[in-house]
């Protein structure tokens, strides 16, 4: 009696698990890290300016729906502009506690009102419908933190380069591996030969039936891997 020899699957290395391997957030590569940091980061950041913009209105103690506003570092605000500011910093901070990933949607979501809210107060300015009592100043400050929440959220989201250690790299299908052109065995290169000379032998009107049959049924299909491949089924054994 003969032992046979017990076999050890082999660990594949880190670098051959491939982008949709899933890594612990403490193991995450450089360009994860920094994504992450940066969505992250960046929520906060931009909910700071925020907030410190509605909570100096609310210490001002300004009238809620006045159209025409106070002097707010630079600005103009009123008591309902102050609460949505309030409120888009505890959302921004909220979605930046929840993860990058929220944090990244959340500010491309943000970022989108924002620059919406810069050209509908524009087409308001100086009207009684201006209830943010915004001035031209709002309106630049408006347009630039949507632009710089957008560009928070899409960095190393939206692109079609991700480094292979993203965190929205795995998230992306993967194209389908394309079908090898050129014959790589002993029957695929005999069909080949074959292939060739069945079409010569059609061109000279010298074909039997059965090259012309294989011929008109790969004119049907147009990559020379599909061409092969109908070839190669007429001496499949049929059933």
């Amino acid at each position: 009696m003969h032992l046979r020899p017990v076999s050890h699957r082999a660990t594949p290395a880190p670098d051959q698990r491939g982008p949709a391997a899933t890594t612990p957030a403490g193991n995450a590569g450089p360009a994860a890290a920094r994504v992450l940091a940066v969505h992250r980061v960046g929520a906060l950041g931009v909910a700071a300016v925020i907030l410190v913009f509605g909570l100096l209105g609310f210490a001002g103690g300004l009238e809620f729906f006045s159209t025409s506003g106070e002097p707010i570092l630079g600005m103009s605000s009123n008591g309902l502009l102050s609460t949505i500011s309030v409120i888009t910093a505890a959302v921004l901070v909220f979605a930046a506690l929840r993860g990058p990933r929220v944090a990244s949607t959340i500010m491309m979501i943000v970022g989108s009102l924002f620059i919406l809210s810069a050209l509908a107060n524009l087409a308001v300015l100086r009207t009684d419908l201006n209830l943010l009592a915004f001035e031209m100043s709002n309106v630049v400050f408006s347009a630039v933190a949507g632009l710089v929440l957008l560009l928070l959220g899409a960095y190393g989201r939206l692109t079609g380069n991700l480094p292979p250690d993203s965190p929205y790299a795995a998230a992306r299908p993967q194209p389908a591996p394309e079908p090898p052109e050129y014959p790589s065995t002993p029957a695929e290169f005999a069909a080949e030969r074959a292939m060739r000379e069945a079409e010569l032998a059609v061109v000279n009107h010298v074909a039997t039936a059965e090259q012309r049959r294989r011929v008109a049924a790969m004119a049907r299909v147009h990559s020379r891997y599909d061409r092969r491949r109908v070839w190669m089924e007429f001496d499949a054994p049929r059933s």
